[in-house]
């Protein structure tokens, strides 16, 4: 089943997902839809030094947003800040240090940060491919620490905050490799067989899709979203997939491309007016399942993914 749902990926992937992909998408695009002033309005960035959630912090920070910087790497961190200021001329740029693999400091992060800021949007943007299994300090696998439970426990501190403010959003940045898997419930943290860094990765980014939609149905006051940036030629694909890298090299998108919708989803009023809890591509919300793919998980088992996820995440509560 694997098979027939990698083969239809890669050979969506090779039409929509690099770089002739946007350009053909983007004829589309309303450019009117990123004229808009963010000043007064609060954005918090996840792995905002490198890659797409750097772009997207340079973009808002050039429309006067306030962005924070969430970031595990002080000095990279505080090298990409200089830049989006200088490009921007905006000074209202915050770094925040924090390893969003180790649940206790995303949760004193995300505690302490609410009770002296305003936040409108959120953009769950950091993650990793390792391609070893590795554990960290607390004992969980590094991919799912990361990608899936940090992103759960910071949306989930930060939704009393968001539900405060007028036009609320939440945007994750997940992956079209989701479409290749069905989600393993009951391997959560790939304790099981070989492991795979990719196909781990591509099931925290399908977690990541059924909690946004989860999410939405729950909290109605905020706008939920996740996409798919496409193929993008960013630090974070080099490392984790030189040879993807190398082979797909000169057809894969630039880091602006690849975070165009994710930066459309956080600031324009067309987004808005999408329904909650969608996959977007492309600035077009797009099916979260290949066609033929019995990739769909029962509701029962995305129950017991948010059982699971509220489990680990109450476990490393200060």
């Amino acid at each position: 089943m694997s098979i027939y749902r990698n083969a239809v990926w890669f050979m969506k992937g090779l039409q929509e997902y690099t770089k002739s992909g946007y350009e053909a998408a983007a004829k589309h695009f309303a450019p009117a839809d990123l004229d808009v002033n963010l000043s007064g309005r609060s954005f918090m960035i996840t792995g905002a030094n490198s890659g797409i959630g750097k772009a997207t912090a340079q973009e808002i920070a050039n429309r006067g947003g306030t962005v924070h910087m969430v970031c595990r790497n002080k000095g990279r961190a505080d090298a990409a800040k200089e830049e989006i200021v200088e490009k921007s001329k905006n000074q209202d740029v915050h770094v925040h240090v924090v390893d969003m693999s180790s649940a206790r400091q995303v949760w004193a992060f995300a505690l302490n940060f609410t009770e002296s800021n305003t936040l409108h949007v959120l953009i769950n943007n950091a993650g990793c491919m390792v391609n070893q299994r590795e554990l960290t300090e607390e004992g969980l696998e590094k991919n799912f620490a990361t990608n899936t439970l940090g992103t759960y426990i910071l949306t989930t501190v930060l939704i009393p905050a968001l539900e405060k403010v007028e036009d609320a959003r939440v945007v994750t940045v997940s992956s079209g490799g989701m479409l290749t898997q069905k989600m393993n419930v009951d391997d959560l943290q790939f304790e099981k067989g070989t492991f795979d860094g990719t196909t781990a990765y591509a099931q925290n980014k399908r977690q990541q899709v059924i909690l946004t939609e989860r999410w939405a149905s729950e909290h109605k006051k905020i706008h939920f979203s996740s996409m798919h940036p496409g193929w993008a030629d960013t630090p974070a694909v080099q490392t984790s997939m030189p040879s993807f890298h190398a082979k797909m090299q000169s057809k894969l998108r630039t880091e602006a491309m690849g975070a165009d919708t994710a930066v459309w989803l956080a600031m324009s009023p067309a987004a808005i007016k999408q329904p909650s809890g969608l996959f977007f591509q492309d600035r077009k919300a797009v099916a979260t399942h290949l066609p033929l793919a019995y990739s769909r998980s029962t509701p029962q088992d995305e129950q017991k993914l948010l059982t699971a996820l509220k489990e680990f995440a109450d476990k490393f509560k200060p």
